[in-house]
């Protein structure tokens, strides 16, 4: 397929640019790829969407304060976006200079930390400092690392609203949107209701806003991203399986999570990295449905996303949504679709 199948039309107005007052007041858009359907619903109402016994698997990664802003030494402004924290020490991130700042170059970032660019690795930059653990001074001066679509400085209520209510582990730089939804009462309404959960770790990256190059699909490189699967996620999503009941998966993240761990065709704990691209004519080994926000045109999530319910459907989902005014993208609305292709055993 090409990129251009992908494409959408989208009114400037209907892209999100701050959440709404609550969580669980988003629209919510049910598609159904068996009866190729789909029908306006509330997010609130997703409990009676999801059955006891069945399964939702999160994704706990936590949103750091991934953007700095500073200047070279030499004076010229940089705006460092952090792809990933290796250790105390060092970071890989993207840098926005009028020119490149090549290896040894000293950085000086907001709160006086001094840094050094140290090497290049493709289109990202390492940087190392001695002012204290990275992730410790990201929350002390960092930024919210808003997408590039809200055309906003970010602002302190970004810090709780631009993260899950369930996140616990630093390291993303983008939140894992459909999360974003869940407050504590839907949370507790579905455990009330017999429904399990389970937490796995996908730490998104810059790279989830990469545009796809080329009009051929088939030729883009996925980034990597790191990812945690653990067994007790493993076993427990066999015996869902086994009960005959649905694995959902809170968002695309979550989604590219459990299809890396089960890309054997046997599901295995998985603790590394994944590129894994799923476009159309990728057979599902694991997900039953998936809760998901309005992705961006041409972009590798909602290339995904009708990998799983079928690019004419979603093209027909996409224009109604957008005809009935739904909010879009990161702090827009969501869509419940079920799997309409039977797992692999």
């Amino acid at each position: 397929m090409q990129l251009s199948d992908f494409d959408y039309q989208l009114p400037e107005e209907l892209i999100a640019q701050a959440p709404l007052a609550e969580r669980s007041a988003s629209r919510l858009l049910l598609v159904d790829p068996l009866g190729n359907d789909y029908s306006d619903s509330q997010f609130t109402d997703i409990v009676e969407f999801i059955d006891s016994g069945d399964l939702l698997v999160f994704n706990d990664t936590r949103v750091i304060p991934a953007r700095l802003f500073g200047r070279k030494q030499s004076g010229g402004q940089i705006e460092v976006m952090v792809e990933r924290v290796l250790d105390d020490s060092t970071l890989l991130a993207q840098i926005r200079a009028s020119k490149a700042p090549k290896p040894g170059t000293e950085l000086i970032l907001e709160g006086e930390i001094h840094c050094v660019m140290q090497a290049r690795e493709g289109d990202l930059f390492v940087l190392r400092q001695k002012d204290g653990p990275w992730l410790e001074l990201l929350e002390q001066y960092g930024h919210v690392p808003l997408p590039p679509y809200i055309e906003r400085v970010d602002a302190s209520a970004d810090r709780d609203r631009y993260q899950t209510v369930y996140a616990s582990k630093p390291g993303a730089v983008a939140a894992p949107t459909a999360g974003l939804h869940f407050d504590n009462r839907i949370l507790e309404l579905l455990r009330e209701k017999g429904v399990e959960f389970a937490h796995v770790t996908l730490h998104v990256g810059a790279g989830t806003f990469q545009p796809v190059r080329g009009e051929d699909i088939d030729s883009h490189i996925m980034h990597a991203e790191l990812v945690d699967v653990p067994q007790s996620v493993c076993d427990t999503i066999l015996h869902t399986r086994e009960q005959g009941k649905r694995v959902i998966a809170v968002g695309t993240t979550v989604v590219r999570c459990l299809e890396s761990a089960a890309a054997s065709g046997k599901l295995r704990p998985l603790l590394g990295e994944s590129n894994l691209f799923i476009k159309p004519g990728y057979q599902f080994k694991l997900v039953d449905a998936m809760l998901t926000n309005f992705h961006l045109p041409r972009s590798t999530l909602l290339i995904l996303v009708s990998a799983f319910a079928g690019t004419g459907l979603m093209r027909a989902a996409y224009a109604h949504a957008v005809e009935q005014g739904y909010r879009f993208f990161s702090y827009g609305d969501a869509m419940f679709i079920e799997n309409r292709l039977r797992r692999v055993s």
